[in-house]
């Protein structure tokens, strides 16, 4: 299914329809100077975990949380980037970008941090498709709505929205990993349900016999943590990413979902090089790097702020919470490929 709209979408522009303020920011980040422990290391997979204070005692579900509750409604809309979402509770519902949604007429994953608030009535939201060959029911899932958000899609698909902006290089970008998936798996991972949907790849028994051992390994070192708010990644000897978060109660119910995505993107990228072991220095000179570049400032809805900063190497953004005077929610750090 092609999208309406052939050129790429403007990123935020679809999450709700009312005006928002977008303007230069010269105050810098207050600077991350995070503790880190690590690195914490599989095959290619390299992580270091942050360690910080709370920054607030605000309790959120998570859209994965809220599906399998029923405390959340997410409906198809027939338009390949937009689709619409209902809080059904009275408890905060925090939802991340490259939350992959699975069902409708095709998945989708969410492009942009947001908070939908208690009782929030029906709310659109910006997405991309990440199933092209697909624009109908499939199986017995209910084509009007979602019904659950058990992966999170990987880096170089929150790239390709975040950066690009663009439906079809989310399209390529799943090829991509789809192919390498299949070639390092050795079987291939197009579904015969759906060949083309990268949730059903990621779900693929070879992938998750493969990612088992990476997520076996690494997932023990969160235990017994309590002041672990985030995490940097490093594939094949790179940082390639890193996110943090308001509590580490927020992080912790994300981690799994978070690793389970990692383990994907290093299968697809496994080869037998040898690569220079990942320091701390290298870690903190990305994280600072990161936060240099001139910020914009973008209303997102009356409750939510996105600050984001991009350079030719990374691209930063901050997901703010108006109510908790501004205070971040998400903090996340892309290298662009």
């Amino acid at each position: 299914m092609k999208p309406k709209h052939l050129i790429p979408i403007a990123f935020l522009s679809l999450l709700i329809a009312l005006p928002v303020g977008l303007a230069k920011q010269d105050n810098p980040v207050t600077p991350s100077n995070y503790r880190l422990s690590g690195p914490y290391t599989h095959k290619n997979l390299t992580v270091f975990l942050i360690h910080g204070k709370d920054q607030t005692n605000k309790t959120f579900l998570t859209l994965q949380e809220a599906l399998a509750q029923k405390k959340v409604a997410v409906y198809e809309t027939k338009d390949v980037n937009e689709l619409a979402i209902r809080n059904l509770s009275n408890q905060d519902i925090y939802v991340q970008a490259g939350d992959i949604v699975r069902g409708g007429d095709q998945d989708r994953m969410i492009s942009i941090d947001f908070i939908v608030p208690p009782k929030s009535g029906r709310m659109p939201i910006a997405a991309f498709c990440v199933e092209s060959g697909r624009w109908n029911k499939r199986g017995k899932e209910e084509n009007g709505s979602f019904a659950s958000s058990e992966n999170a899609a990987p880096n170089g698909l929150k790239l390709a929205a975040k950066s690009e902006k663009s439906q079809q290089a989310v399209w390529d970008n799943v090829k991509v990993v789809q192919a390498s998936l299949s070639e390092n798996v050795g079987a291939s991972v197009n579904s015969s349900v759906s060949a083309s949907s990268m949730e059903l790849s990621m779900e693929d028994s070879k992938v998750k016999e493969t990612s088992a051992a990476y997520i076996n390994t690494l997932s023990g070192h969160m235990q017994s943590r309590s002041d672990v708010i985030g995490y940097v990644l490093a594939i094949n000897g790179k940082v390639t990413s890193a996110d943090v978060y308001a509590s580490h109660a927020l992080f912790a119910k994300l981690w799994p979902k978070l690793l389970k995505s990692n383990a994907v993107e290093a299968i697809a990228a496994l080869n037998d090089a040898e690569h220079k072991p990942v320091t701390s220095e290298t870690v903190q000179g990305f994280l600072a790097e990161s936060e240099k570049a001139t910020a914009e400032a973008k209303d997102v809805t009356p409750r939510v702020r996105m600050v984001t900063r991009e350079d030719d190497k990374t691209i930063f953004s901050e997901t703010q919470d108006r109510q908790q005077k501004d205070g971040y929610i998400h903090r996340n750090y892309m290298r662009k490929q």
